[in-house]
């Protein structure tokens, strides 16, 4: 056998070659016999890696590879590529970035997404107040693990050629989500989010300053009459097809979305021309940051984003209404005067029309009345026959 004590550790090192190939290292096993052991189980691993990569062409793959050529190939292209970079990031910390793919079980998995739901919004245990922030949410707990995770191990199943004889059973380790839930505006709120962007709403605490912004009201007119998912909204010029009139993007998934682009989205448009040479939308800075300079226009971020919808919305006093709820505005409203799902599938960009059919709800009036027309008609033929008799 060819383990040996180092002076420099308390454990038995490896020293040995496979077929011209040198490999050594620590056993982490303090006696000869549980040295040993491990040597052997090193050894059957070289053996089949050095089989597989004469076969596939393909060595050992560690999660900081594949994490790399994830991003290379598929993450950098997601509309929102940031989260996917930090994700990816979260990952490599947690478990290791020399973690090879094939040595993760289903208890790393596991130990991995209880890691994570433990977490809260933001990293912060307690809020301003010292009140106990809220956890994560299950979806976003799967989405930056579990799926994640899931995808690279497809990725290099499919692309890359490799093979995982004891892959994670990921169906495992998916936390239930809720029921996504169907919110839609009424006339009051919707009224108070538009005048809201437009300035027309001011803060009258006197600790507050007053704010009269207005620069980011056609952007939120755009997703109100697109039905676009928030990062989709935030278009570049050259997303816009005004010969054919239709904005085509990156949306989720890396799915291609499709906009047509209708009288109110092309006045829209002319309205943002000459803000900015590539982005669509934009805002006037008030406060300069990192080379900015106060009064010039700059692209509307994710970020922006979301502060700017968290702050409107508060001054516009809806509640329990997140951006996504735009979109299931649009939707409802689209079925509802339409009573088309197909039309409404396409409007949404959905793959999948069961997606869509969570929006039938909205037909149930329709149903009703339907039913009663026929429970009316059946009436009126029993009194004509019984006339007639």
């Amino acid at each position: 056998m060819s383990v040996y004590k180092s002076s420099k550790s308390p454990f038995y090192q490896y020293d040995f070659q496979i077929n011209g190939r040198r490999f050594l290292g620590s056993t982490k096993a303090k006696s000869r016999k549980d040295a040993e052991a491990v040597e052997r189980q090193l050894k059957a691993k070289a053996r089949d890696d050095i089989e597989q990569e004469k076969q596939t062409g393909n060595g050992p793959l560690t999660l900081d590879t594949a994490a790399g050529r994830y991003w290379s190939e598929v993450g950098q292209h997601h509309a929102n590529s940031a989260t996917t970079w930090t994700d990816l990031e979260r990952l490599l910390g947690r478990l290791g970035k020399d973690t090879r793919l094939d040595a993760i079980t289903d208890a790393d998995v596991a130990a991995l997404v209880a890691w994570r739901r433990a977490q809260t919004i933001k990293g912060r245990k307690k809020d301003k107040n010292g009140n106990p922030v809220q956890l994560i949410a299950p979806a976003t707990v799967n989405r930056s693990t579990t799926i994640l995770l899931k995808s690279i191990f497809t990725r290099a199943k499919r692309t890359w050629r490799y093979t995982f004889p004891m892959e994670p059973n990921w169906r495992d380790h998916m936390l239930k989500e809720p029921q996504e839930r169907i919110r839609e505006l009424d006339d009051f709120e919707a009224h108070a989010l538009e005048d809201a962007f437009a300035g027309k709403h001011e803060r009258t605490n006197k600790h507050q300053r007053k704010s009269h912004r207005t620069d980011y009201a056609l952007w939120f007119e755009f997703a109100r009459l697109t039905g676009l998912r928030r990062n989709e909204t935030l278009i570049r010029w050259k997303n816009v097809n005004i010969f054919a009139k239709r904005i085509t993007t990156v949306g989720k998934g890396g799915k291609q979305v499709s906009t047509p682009i209708t009288p109110e989205v092309q006045h829209i448009l002319d309205q943002c021309k000459g803000h900015h040479p590539d982005y669509v939308f934009t805002y006037v800075c008030q406060r300069p940051r990192e080379g900015q300079i106060k009064g010039q226009r700059y692209p509307i971020t994710p970020e922006n984003a979301k502060t700017m919808w968290r702050r409107v919305k508060a001054r516009a006093g809806v509640e329990n209404f997140r951006f996504h709820d735009i979109r299931h505005d649009t939707a409802t409203k689209l079925l509802r005067a339409t009573g088309n799902l197909k039309l409404v599938q396409r409007a949404l960009n959905h793959s999948d029309i069961k997606t869509t059919v969570k929006y039938a709800h909205v037909l149930d009036d329709e149903v009703a009345d339907a039913l009663s027309n026929v429970a009316k008609s059946r009436k009126i033929s029993r009194t004509n026959l019984a006339k007639s008799g």
